[in-house]
């Protein structure tokens, strides 16, 4: 038997909250009703929404492949218990499947899909359950999740992209690194050594090497502390909402990095809307949900002074406008959807042109910047191979 967390009103509208021991959340029901109690949530007692454990971040991965794989069972005519029953047991990744459970006990208990997943709000992000309740009261739940797996998806296949893109750059400044610091540290020294032996008056840029090389043997471990508390230290300040907002303030305000996060942000931005929208959620709740789903602090608050401002009676153009955070394009289209009463699917357009977008500056800052730290390292390394060449030279002159 299980034990299940309870909360229950009586007659009088008071709440009873305690702790049953049944088979199923539906059997605590009953014995809640032999009591003269009527049950609002029933829960496991280690119910994974809750646990530190089970209520992390569902993988962005996996929550595309559960919508898909929801959409296509209930497409082919199965119900809601029976479709997360089969996508509980075929689930390999023992957290993923944990909160599936809790959901599926939540369904079997009487809740609705939505509710149920609006509930595990640390496991699933807020817009997902706002888009299945829309889906499940219009009675188009297999449709909505079919859309939501696309946006999913396509929100998966940009995320890719990009950390495709810069894989390449990554490795080819690790590599300089490493072997500057092999230069600095082993190689530098050993030949150096030959010349101090000599008492040759060496020149300037062997001598500068010598310093920067001692230095790096002396502090590489103090360089390594440093840079752990740096890291430690910078995401601390990022939890603080002030220094988070300056932060990508300030990386919105670099030339390339800039555009390439706005165009990100307003590509996910217009993606949320666009399932909000065509899945029925009343527009300022779209809004809500849109911002609550970037990563960016700037459009997170920007969107929500817009959603602020539709909630007074303004169209969303003239209130996404006023914010100042979003690219004119989008704006445009925004505006175009409203007129013509689409504004689902110009917001899917939208989105489609700023994922374009984004690829096309990806591809020129990668193209920009492998040739770029080729150089750096080819100039770094060329400055070693001077210090250490100098003084042979040098001594090849004395020679002759």
């Amino acid at each position: 038997m299980t034990a299940w967390r309870y909360v229950a009103v009586d007659a009088k509208g008071t709440r009873h909250r305690g702790e049953l021991e049944a088979d199923h959340p539906r059997a605590v029901r009953a014995q809640l009703r032999e009591q003269g109690l009527l049950a609002e949530t029933v829960t496991p007692r280690n119910d994974p929404a809750q646990s530190g454990a089970g209520g992390r971040r569902v993988p962005a991965l996996a929550l595309a492949l559960f919508s898909r794989q929801l959409a296509t069972l209930l497409t082919a005519g199965l119900s809601i218990e029976r479709s997360l029953a089969a996508l509980v047991e075929q689930q390999e990744e023992d957290r993923v499947r944990a909160v599936l459970s809790s959901v599926h006990e939540d369904v079997l208990a009487g809740h609705g899909l939505g509710q149920t997943l609006s509930r595990h709000s640390r496991a699933f992000p807020r817009y997902y359950g706002s888009i299945v309740q829309a889906g499940e009261e219009a009675g188009a739940l297999p449709q909505v999740m079919e859309r939501l797996a696309s946006y999913l998806e396509r929100g998966q296949a940009l995320r890719q992209k990009v950390g495709v893109a810069l894989i390449y750059p990554a490795i080819v400044t690790v590599v300089a690194i490493l072997i500057v610091g092999v230069l600095l540290t082993y190689v530098v020294p050993q030949v150096v050594s030959v010349f101090e032996q000599s008492r040759q008056t060496l020149p300037w840029l062997t001598r500068a090497m010598i310093m920067v090389s001692d230095a790096a043997r002396a502090t590489w471990w103090l360089g390594l502390i440093l840079v752990f508390v740096g890291i430690f230290f910078a995401r601390y300040l990022l939890t603080i909402d002030v220094m988070r907002l300056r932060w990508h303030g300030f990386l919105l305000r670099l030339p390339v990095i800039g555009r390439l996060r706005v165009g990100l942000a307003s590509a996910r931005f217009a993606n949320t809307l666009a399932v909000l929208v065509g899945s029925g959620v009343p527009i300022v709740n779209a809004l809500g949900h849109a911002g609550a789903a970037l990563d960016d602090e700037v459009f997170r608050r920007a969107t929500a002074e817009a959603a602020a401002r539709v909630r007074e009676g303004q169209s969303i153009s003239r209130a996404l406008k006023q914010s100042g955070a979003f690219p004119g394009m989008l704006l445009h289209l925004v505006a175009s959807g409203e007129a013509s009463g689409e504004l689902a699917r110009v917001l899917e357009q939208a989105a489609r042109q700023q994922e374009l977008s984004v690829e096309t500056r990806l591809s020129a800052l990668t193209a920009l910047l492998e040739p770029l730290l080729i150089l750096v390292m080819g100039g770094i390394v060329l400055v070693i191979v001077l210090a250490i060449m100098q003084p042979i030279i040098d001594m090849n002159r004395l020679v002759r």
